[in-house]
């Protein structure tokens, strides 16, 4: 995998999980209790031997920035690399990224300087593990010059995504970005492809994966000012070179909404959950913290995923992730909690309301990003009918509450 750049795209603003991008960009998201979504691609990347690796930002880069540089160092004897290519003015361009093809394009010229005849693109908010390896070697045999890979899904869900039709042998007959009329969607589908009718998974969705010959992206990107690949690129490619699909069939998710990022992060407390980090061969790498074990003391813990560094005292606690250093004191219920805990250990003199839980607390339903203080004796179990509301201290979204980082709740509030 020596010929082969990844570029990971990690410059989108986020907007469909603000509020938890409102002070970090999207790729910086925590999940899992102690990882971040850039962790995802990255560890697949080096699994499978890929160890030149861009990472393009743009939008509340500081977090992310200081993560990478922080925890991925590769040997000083390789040729390998991971360089952050931060969107920046210059003087033929001063314009920010404007979409994921123009992304690439105003950073052609690190591309071309690296000796590398694959590039992968991949995006920096997704859950998977796929072979890349695998799939670079379908790249070859098939003699394609862009091969997307796909995963099969249900027709309700066609408008989320890029929707592509394969013929037998697996070359893109069609594509559409998010099509909104499902009359397109039907047209996709293709009964003699190897999709196939099982489980009502119909449809080809791009995933967003691109891996393509360097000389046809570069010839691409600099042939037009297209500035997306899903909307324009693919689509025009088809016409005139060879693209095929790897058809994916195992677990994806793309992390877009707060529901998606709330019900992954769940799953993850599972005993056999869709997405696995506890996989020996290929581990999902992140920031060595060197914190201390877990204490429970007097708790009812059942399918909880509780993170190093956290004291739980007196709670119960059901269906839910806790974070690094959290803290949930005596009293406390929580169930279907994702809690991201805090980026230190509080000293005994600092706030009135410490970091974490306080005393007597029911938690449900509920995110509670980074550093937030929880008084005593608050409710947050919401029932209301409005499916997003803005106060500012919380935020609801698709009924779940998010409380933002570092945001203090006082005691006795109710949200309700």
């Amino acid at each position: 995998m020596k010929d082969v750049l990844a570029i990971i795209l990690g410059g989108g603003r986020g907007t469909r999980l603000f509020p938890l991008t409102k002070v970090r960009s999207k790729p910086a998201v925590p999940i899992g209790g102690k990882f971040r979504l850039i962790d995802i691609p990255i560890s697949n990347c080096l699994h499978w031997g890929i160890k030149k690796i861009f990472v393009l930002t743009q939008f509340n880069t500081a977090s992310l920035h200081k993560h990478i540089s922080g925890t991925y160092k590769f040997d000083g004897f390789s040729k390998g690399f991971l360089q952050i290519l931060a969107a920046q003015q210059t003087i033929e361009n001063t314009n920010w990224y404007e979409g994921t093809a123009d992304a690439v394009r105003k950073n052609l010229s690190y591309i071309k300087g690296r000796d590398v005849k694959y590039v992968v693109i991949l995006s920096g908010d997704q859950l998977f593990r796929i072979n890349l390896k695998e799939v670079i070697e379908f790249h070859k045999e098939n003699n394609s010059e862009i091969t997307i890979a796909s995963k099969p899904i249900k027709r309700e869900e066609a408008e989320e995504f890029g929707m592509l039709k394969i013929s037998e042998d697996k070359k893109i007959l069609d594509f559409f970005e998010k099509p909104k009329d499902l009359s397109i969607v039907d047209s996709l589908f293709n009964k003699d492809e190897i999709v196939g009718e099982t489980g009502g998974l119909n449809y080809l969705a791009s995933m967003g994966i691109y891996i393509f010959n360097k000389d046809v992206l570069v010839d691409a990107l600099e042939k037009s000012e297209h500035e997306d690949f899903g909307k324009q690129i693919i689509p025009e490619s088809i016409k005139t070179k060879r693209v095929f699909s790897y058809v994916f069939n195992d677990y994806w998710e793309d992390i877009g909404t707060i529901k998606s990022f709330f019900e992954a992060n769940l799953d993850f407390a599972s005993v056999v959950p869709k997405f696995n980090f506890y996989d020996e061969d290929a581990p999902i790498y992140t920031n060595a913290r060197f914190l201390p074990g877990s204490k429970v003391k007097h708790c009812i813990i059942n399918q909880t995923l509780i993170s190093d560094g956290s004291i739980l005292e007196g709670s119960e606690i059901t269906d839910s992730v806790i974070g690094i250093r959290s803290i949930v004191r005596s009293g406390s219920t929580l169930n279907r909690v994702v809690m991201m805990g805090a980026d230190y250990f509080e000293k005994k003199d600092e706030k009135s309301t410490k970091l974490g839980i306080g005393h007597g607390c029911i938690i449900k339903n509920t995110i509670l990003d980074k550093n937030v203080r929880i008084g005593n004796n608050v409710i947050i179990d919401y029932q209301g009918k409005e499916q997003t509301v803005d106060k500012g201290k919380y935020h609801i979204v698709d009924g779940i509450v998010i409380i933002p980082k570092g945001i203090m709740i006082p005691d006795n509030t109710k949200i309700m």
